[in-house]
């Protein structure tokens, strides 16, 4: 056990180590500036093709055409002519150990609470390896600036979506993962995705009141520490015996058949919700038109979980039930949070998971990955095959080796970790996130990164 601690904390001194090491090595490129390359050629065949569609567009177009030149003269200036970031001519190049090793944390994080990978993956590609700022140095509406955001938003679900699908294996073989319930809250967050701003038409906007949320998550983390109170675990006896009769098996070595056991449930039901509102959402993304069609899909896959009745399993002896319309509820009023504010509200399953399903820890990080796992599969491939984003292979092929590894060691040290902690890690996140979103509605930019 003290190994698997020490295992623990080398992780999280490793993303740390990481986040320090490359800023410093950037900033180091940063000082170099060789003379003469203010005429480098911007456009390369050895290019995308969208990408270099995306820049002659902009040079096409005079209210982008000297932001271009300059973005492109300023990053050469900086860094040199060498292609950069999917071949841009000084564009920022993160070297692929760092990729990886900072991937190994964004990969343990996800796969230990469950939340927080999208945010982490966002810090890397964002903050660390600079791509943010180099998009933004082309200027709002720049069709560069479109296609380098969108290429980071994708990278960041790759990272997330392999993580995703690890961890729920991996939680799934130690029987710590609810399939019906990580599937119903599935149902709902893919099918609330795209039908809330379709159904309201881009009308309802609330991104003025992003601040307001980061009080909110404020405001949950403060709640989810009230949980862990006396008068808190009151009403978590069932999760509170739960968690104690598992910290007491760990030490017996496999405890995967004392783990979660399905007594009551129509999970045929369960995986034809799944499928109607999966195909709905290819649907909506890929056909785009006949929308009819990806509407009665949503609705039946939603309909579908008022049928399959109570869900009852056990953990390691302690009964939980659910009606498994609820948890699709959940996930709907989550991914309309997320589309309203435009922000990744994935982290909030887990104080649903704990608060309202009332799972222990030890539960919620496999069936939150799953829930997680379906939304990246329906937004990886509409991006890629119905919108065509284009990513830098390299890095992603370097980062999805250190999610590999850090997604492989999380669901295992996380079962020697005590509930108490699992939660302090996620509500010290959560202040993470809460400060983000508070400062960037109410001062205008983040004060923490992603910036």
């Amino acid at each position: 056990m003290r190994k698997l601690w020490l295992a623990t904390l080398s992780i999280m001194i490793l993303g740390l180590m990481t986040a320090v090491a490359t800023t410093g090595s950037l900033a180091q490129k940063t000082a170099v500036a060789p003379a003469g390359q203010e005429q480098a050629s911007i456009v390369s065949k050895d290019m995308p093709a969208k990408l270099q569609a995306a820049i002659k567009k902009s040079l096409a177009d005079p209210k982008f055409a000297d932001k271009t030149k300059k973005a492109v003269a300023a990053g050469v200036a900086k860094r040199g002519p060498e292609p950069g970031f999917l071949g841009i001519p000084g564009a920022p190049a993160a070297h692929y150990v760092w990729g990886l090793l900072w991937a190994v944390w964004v990969g343990w994080i996800f796969s230990t609470v469950g939340a927080f990978g999208g945010i982490m993956a966002g810090v890397g590609h964002i903050t660390i390896f600079g791509l943010g700022d180099y998009a933004s140095s082309y200027g709002k509406g720049n069709p560069v600036n479109k296609l380098v955001t969108d290429s980071i938003r994708v990278s960041n679900q790759w990272l997330v979506g392999l993580s995703a699908l690890i961890s729920s294996f991996n939680y799934y073989k130690m029987g710590r993962l609810v399939l019906p319930l990580g599937a119903c809250l599935a149902v709902g967050g893919v099918a609330g995705s795209w039908l809330i701003p379709e159904l309201t038409a881009g009308k309802v906007s609330l991104k003025a009141y992003i601040g307001y949320f980061g009080l909110l998550v404020f405001v949950l983390a403060c709640f989810l520490i009230y949980e862990m109170t006396p008068k808190g675990q009151a009403s978590k006896k069932a999760a509170k015996a739960a968690a104690a009769a598992f910290e007491n098996s760990t030490k017996e070595g496999d405890t995967s058949d004392k783990g979660v056991k399905i007594v009551e449930g129509k999970q045929g039901l369960m995986w034809l919700a799944l499928a109607c509102v999966v195909a709905s959402g290819l649907w909506f993304n890929l056909v785009g038109s006949t929308m009819v069609v990806a509407y009665v899909l949503a609705l039946a896959g939603m309909v579908l979980t008022f049928f399959m009745g109570t869900i009852r399993f056990t953990f390691f002896g302690v009964e939980f039930k659910f009606r498994a319309f609820i948890p699709m509820l959940g996930g709907l009023v989550i991914a309309a949070i997320a589309s309203f504010l435009g922000v990744g509200g994935g982290f909030l399953f887990v104080p649903f998971l704990t608060s309202v399903a009332g799972l222990p820890m030890f539960l919620v990080a496999g069936t939150s990955a799953l829930a997680v796992l379906v939304g990246m599969i329906v937004s990886i491939f509409s991006y890629m095959v119905g919108k065509g984003v284009v990513v830098s292979w390299g890095l992603i092929g370097a980062e999805l080796i250190g999610i590999f590894i850090g997604s492989m060691i999380g669901p295992r040290t996380s079962k020697y970790i005590p509930e108490k902690w699992l939660k302090i890690i996620f509500i010290i996140l959560a202040f993470y996130v809460g400060l983000r979103y508070t400062t960037k509605g109410f001062l205008g930019y983040s004060i923490v990164p992603p910036f």
